[in-house]
């Protein structure tokens, strides 16, 4: 008599699956539930078929985490800017690859783990090269640019998990912020209090750092206004 599972997911041929097919699986399992879940029977059960065709495909478990490894830093190599100008262009390859890294934290932790982290980051790097030789960086200070926003969406992202992992604070911000903690700025206080927005403090802190960046490296002043509509790019002139 078959099980209920064999009822419900009914042995696929191995001519009917393919390895993308298993990979996607795979990717799904690991996302929705980490590396520990992916195990060969399991990964057999979401897709219908026995363990011998997952072998088929893409060999043994090793082989699948590597090839999963593989597929994840082609999909976090798409990083396209967009913006009229460098500094634009530079603050929205940061927050791609802060969503990037955000949406895939356990296919992150794969690639760190197979000691591949600096080949992952590369792609946006070499995007990052090339909106800061765009601003007029050159050399030490356009790879300094570089290296700090990469670090800053690290160092933003790891302070996120850990403020969404922490226990519940008693008291919290909106209890410790008043008047006399805020050196008697009601505004400060209120908005202190107010629960943060990880979106829009990372847009903000991001153009503040870009604008510093561009503005030091390009002619020694700060620019006008933001400093990140109006880094001149010669490819369009003087942005607006």
């Amino acid at each position: 008599m078959k099980s209920e599972e064999t009822r419900t997911h009914p042995v696929r041929e191995r001519g009917h699956l393919d390895r993308e097919q298993v990979l996607a699986a795979a990717t799904a399992l690991v996302k929705q539930h980490g590396p520990q879940a992916l195990t060969m029977r399991r990964l057999a059960a979401e897709l219908g078929t026995a363990v011998t065709s997952i072998y088929w495909h893409v060999g043994n478990r090793e082989s699948l985490l590597d090839a999963l490894v593989e597929r994840t830093l082609a999909d976090l190599g798409a990083i396209h800017p967009t913006g009229r100008t460098p500094g634009r262009r530079i603050v929205s390859v940061a927050r791609a690859l802060r969503r990037q890294l955000r949406d895939h934290p356990h296919l992150v932790a794969m690639v760190h783990e197979r000691g591949l982290t600096e080949r992952m980051f590369l792609p946006a790097q070499q995007v990052l090269v090339h909106e800061v030789h765009a601003a007029g960086l050159r050399g030490a200070r356009a790879a300094d640019a570089v290296r700090a926003v990469q670090v800053h969406v690290v160092g933003h992202l790891l302070v996120e998990r850990n403020r969404e992992r922490a226990p519940v604070q008693r008291p919290g911000e909106e209890e410790l912020w008043g008047a006399r903690t805020a050196e008697q700025d009601p505004a400060l206080a209120r908005a202190l209090a107010r629960p943060v927005d990880p979106e829009a403090l990372f847009t903000l802190s991001v153009k503040a750092l870009v604008s510093g960046l561009l503005g030091a490296g390009a002619d020694g002043t700060a620019p006008a206004g933001d400093g990140i509509g109006h880094a001149a790019d010669p490819r369009t002139g003087p942005g607006t």
